[in-house]
Order: C-alpha cells, then sequence, then structure tokens
C-alpha cells in the first residue's frame, strides 16, 4: 500500500523547462517499456506507432482565465476562472485581502463588472454583467494562466505554445501539455504511415496543480472536471482494439477521459465529471499506451504513471530523466509509456 511519500523525489530547480523550445517536436523523449529505458527524440514518434495504431488527444483549449480586478472597497482582487457554467456565469477562485460576499461586485480588467454569488468549496460562482460572447469576452481581457512553477508573466509567444496546434474546444484553465509537442508535420507525418487520430474533450482545471495534502492516500479528495467522449471516438477505440493495435492517450487528461468513460468495463460515449484518481493497483480499461510529460513530486500525475508503467520502473526512469538532463513539466519534455496490464 503506497502513501504520499512513496512519490517524493529531489528535483533540480534547473531541470523546471521554465520556455518552450523553439520547435514543438524537438524535444526529448524517453520511452519506457517494461524495465527497459531508451532516450530518443520526440520527431521521431513516428517510427514507435504501428499502422492501425490509435491516438487519442485532448483538443480542449486554454481559456485566459487570469483577471486582475478590484473590489467596490478600492481593494485588490486576483480570479482564476475555473469553469464556464453558462452564457453568463464561471465558476472561478478569488483571491483578495478579505473574502468576497454574495451580492458584491469585482470590476475586472477594468473592462467589465461582475457580482459576486453563492460560494462552492474553494470557489465563487460569478455573474458577468457585460453583454457578449462570454468566451470572447475572457479572450480579449483576460491573461493566458501559466502554471505556477514558471516564473515569467505570459506573452505572445506563450499564448501561441501553450496551446496545441488541434486546441478547439475552449474551456480548460492549464494545457493538456503532452500534445505541445505535436506540430502540423508530425501530425501529417502520422497520417501518412496510418496512425489513426481521434479526440476527447477534458477541460483541465486550476486542480491539476494543487498538492495531495494527506499522507494516506485513500484520504485525498481528487478535483472535478468535466469531460465529453464523441461516439466517433468510441467507434475508433473499437476498430483499433478488434484489430490488436494499441490505444495511445496523449496525455494524462485524454487517460482520464478514456478511463473515466470506461468505467463500465467498455467505452462508452458521453458527457460527465469525473474525479477519477488513478493509483498504483488500478486496472486499465481501454488505455494501452501514453504520451505524456514529467509529473511533479507527490503529484496525482505522479501516481496516476506509477500505475500505468510501474512503481519502480517510474522511479528508475525519473532517475535517468535527471542524471540526463531532460526537461521538466509543462515546458519540457516528453515519455512514451507502456501500461504494464496490457
Amino acid at each position: 500500500m503506497y502513501s504520499l511519500s512513496d512519490f517524493d523525489f529531489e528535483l533540480p530547480p534547473e531541470r523546471i523547462a521554465q520556455l518552450p523550445l523553439l520547435e514543438r517536436s524537438a524535444s526529448r523523449l524517453l520511452q519506457l517499456d517494461g524495465d527497459q529505458i531508451t532516450d530518443r527524440h520526440f520527431a521521431d514518434i513516428a517510427d514507435q506507432l504501428q499502422p492501425g495504431d490509435l491516438l487519442v488527444m485532448n483538443n480542449t483549449r486554454v481559456l485566459k482565465a487570469r483577471f486582475f480586478g478590484t473590489k467596490e472597497t478600492g481593494g485588490q482582487v486576483e480570479v482564476l476562472v475555473e469553469r464556464v457554467l453558462d452564457k453568463r456565469t464561471v465558476l472561478a477562485q478569488v483571491r483578495a485581502s478579505k473574502s468576497p460576499k454574495p451580492g458584491n461586485r469585482i470590476r475586472l480588467a477594468d473592462a467589465f463588472e461582475v457580482t459576486v454569488g453563492e460560494r462552492a468549496g474553494e470557489f465563487f460562482t460569478l455573474q458577468i454583467d457585460a453583454g457578449g460572447d462570454i468566451f470572447e469576452l475572457i479572450e480579449a481581457h483576460g491573461r493566458l494562466p501559466l502554471p505556477p512553477y514558471i516564473e515569467h508573466n505570459a506573452d505572445e509567444f506563450d499564448e501561441q505554445r501553450y496551446q496545441t496546434v488541434y486546441s478547439k474546444e475552449p474551456g480548460a484553465v492549464a494545457a493538456p501539455t503532452a500534445g505541445l509537442h505535436f506540430d502540423q508535420p508530425l501530425l501529417d507525418r502520422l497520417a501518412e504511415k496510418g496512425v489513426q487520430l481521434a479526440y476527447v474533450t477534458l477541460h483541465v482545471g486550476a486542480g491539476t496543480f494543487q498538492p495531495v495534502r494527506v499522507e494516506d492516500l485513500s484520504a485525498h479528495k481528487m478535483h472535478s472536471e468535466w469531460y465529453t467522449i464523441p461516439q466517433e471516438t468510441v467507434d475508433a477505440v473499437r476498430a483499433a482494439k478488434a484489430a490488436g493495435r494499441d490505444v495511445i492517450a496523449v496525455g494524462t487528461t485524454s487517460l482520464r477521459a478514456l478511463e473515466s468513460a470506461s468505467q463500465s468495463g467498455e467505452l462508452v460515449a458521453g458527457s460527465d465529471d469525473t474525479t477519477l484518481f488513478i493509483t498504483p493497483g488500478y486496472r486499465f480499461k481501454t488505455v494501452t499506451r501514453l504520451i505524456t510529460n514529467f509529473h511533479l513530486p507527490k503529484s496525482t500525475l505522479m501516481m496516476l504513471v506509477s500505475a500505468f508503467a510501474g512503481y519502480h520502473e517510474i522511479r528508475k526512469a525519473y532517475q535517468h530523466a535527471i542524471a540526463n538532463e531532460y526537461r521538466f513539466f509543462s515546458y519540457g519534455d516528453a515519455m512514451l509509456l507502456t501500461t504494464r496490464s496490457r
């Protein structure tokens, strides 16, 4: 039985990638298959996939979800939109010297006002007073929310590179970072080889960066994220499995969506919220391989990849990555993992 401290490791600060590479597919790729570690370049990933294999990608698009504003009293406020609930309402984190109360009004980006509604756990509902499309409003006045371990404010380069080239459905507050390594020439090369592509949507929430605070993992409450699985993706998964080909999740978000929709034992189409918490001992029902970045110590994603590829194998791979100066986290290098339950 594993506990939180089992997923800790020492990471030199200089291993945290602060900037993306100039070319998306120029990153490195650590391939882990059982206890076999191979150092590769991400651009060569097509050589590791076979015709008929299925890549499942998360087509969520990151919102410019961070706002700075002022309360009616003049106090400063920082707002991070977590989820768009409807045409006029968002769920958001609100940071201020004093928590706002229902009915308080906040002016954001000196452009529009919101009215504070009821509290929902760590979040507040905010009613947007301005007219027009809510996503256009966020895009026009918000700022891109880079992860807390990236030490610069988002610029125009980040606004391009912290989105996947296939991003489509707005709603995330963090990028599905494994997908950041794919550029259009690489996608074209995969298509030419006969590798199939399918898409899911999972809107990544800020909870992805929240640390686990309990040593007993059974006491951890997983954050909720919304996902949808189209029927065409279900059909593509079934076709790949029937042909004996791999179903490869591009990122832990794609994996969580697929596995959340597979809890009956078979993948089903539809939309839902997921709080699926994957730890060692979980048996994967749909995904056989995973493309992912390197994750934070003690994070739920470290637990997920340990469940997928093996606890001891992942620890060995991370030690290898640190010793060989791989770049870590959102703007870092990638791994290609094969599940132990294959």
